[in-house]
């Protein structure tokens, strides 16, 4: 995909000006053939994004098998900051303006170091069952960022069905994981709220700049970070070779951290934070699934009755739309 057809958004771009800087025409001017809505456009990115992140526990859990967790977590960065360098080189992108980097040291901070760093640590003592917890609380966290730092208000709808959504998921996970409180929950929710700021700056850069874009300046910023960290960690932390680890770190650093952010941000640039948020209330059990199939963690009965209920929660908040600024 190039850099054009990457940075064609829906309604998202009517928030402010174009990415090339020209003028944006009202909703009047807004052309016959142009993009699909919001809805049909940003959805299916943003549930590729989910899909993308739902195995990023287990696959931890694989790369903790064969690298310490400051190991693992700087060598996921360095290699998805390798093939986000190589694509922004041969798409010859320009660096972006001033005004933008500090969002992106938010993305960077929030999103590639802290988040994957925190829930590594926390996986040396919690279940991957335990840890999505997290990913249950992230949706409703994320709409609360969002709507401070844009100023949207979501309806009450909206808000009734997030809570009863993650009401489900957190009982769920909190069953599944024996109801009890591992040593791990600070880290887990530390986690959870850098994460929410990341992608909520994240996805408002998505609508001045191309969602892989926002992605790629965020992991090249990491690099030193990464590179000091690799150096410091390795030393300490001998590396036992096995199947299961080079395939968890190949799948966290390209498809959680690189492609799963792509489509993710584009996602939110095109149907908003908030609602494309909810979408993730089906990542837990999606990674409930996962660790039954890769890690035999075992899974209840219940997960079919919990997942009709986020179906529908997730067809309330879509439904309930994303509020006014």
């Amino acid at each position: 995909m190039t850099a054009k057809d990457s940075a064609t958004t829906g309604p998202a771009i009517a928030v402010g000006p174009t990415a090339d800087g020209s003028a944006q025409p009202g909703p009047a001017a807004a052309p016959a053939s142009g993009p699909l809505p919001a809805g049909r456009n940003g959805t299916l990115p943003a549930l590729l994004g989910v899909a993308s992140f739902s195995l990023t526990f287990p696959s931890t859990a694989w790369g903790l098998e064969s690298f310490g967790p400051w190991s693992l977590v700087a060598l996921r960065s360095l290699l998805a900051a390798a093939i986000a360098g190589a694509v922004l080189l041969a798409a010859r992108v320009r660096v972006p303006e001033r005004q933008h980097w500090a969002g992106l040291a938010v993305v960077a901070g929030g999103v590639v170091v802290g988040f994957p760093l925190l829930t590594t640590l926390a996986l040396q003592t919690s279940t991957t069952s335990h840890a999505a917890v997290v990913v249950g609380l992230l949706p409703l966290t994320t709409a609360m960022f969002s709507s401070v730092r844009t100023g949207t208000r979501p309806a009450r709808a909206f808000w009734a069905a997030a809570l009863a959504g993650a009401a489900v998921v957190i009982a769920f996970t909190v069953l599944q994981s024996g109801g009890g409180l591992s040593a791990g929950d600070l880290y887990l929710f530390c986690a959870l709220l850098v994460c929410a700021a990341g992608y909520t700056e994240g996805g408002r850069l998505a609508k001045v700049m191309p969602g892989w874009q926002v992605t790629g300046w965020a992991l090249i910023l990491t690099v030193p970070l990464a590179v000091a960290g690799a150096a410091v960690a390795l030393p300490y932390e001998p590396v036992r070779w096995t199947a299961h680890g080079v395939i968890g770190l190949a799948w966290v650093a390209v498809a959680s951290t690189f492609f799963g952010l792509y489509v993710w941000y584009r996602g939110m640039a095109e149907i908003g934070v908030a609602r494309a948020s909810q979408l993730q209330l089906a990542q837990p059990l999606l990674t409930l699934i996962w660790s039954f199939l890769l890690l035999g963690e075992e899974v209840t009965p219940a997960a079919p009755v919990a997942a009709v209920a986020v179906l529908v929660c997730i067809a309330a908040t879509q439904r309930a739309g994303s509020g006014r600024s």
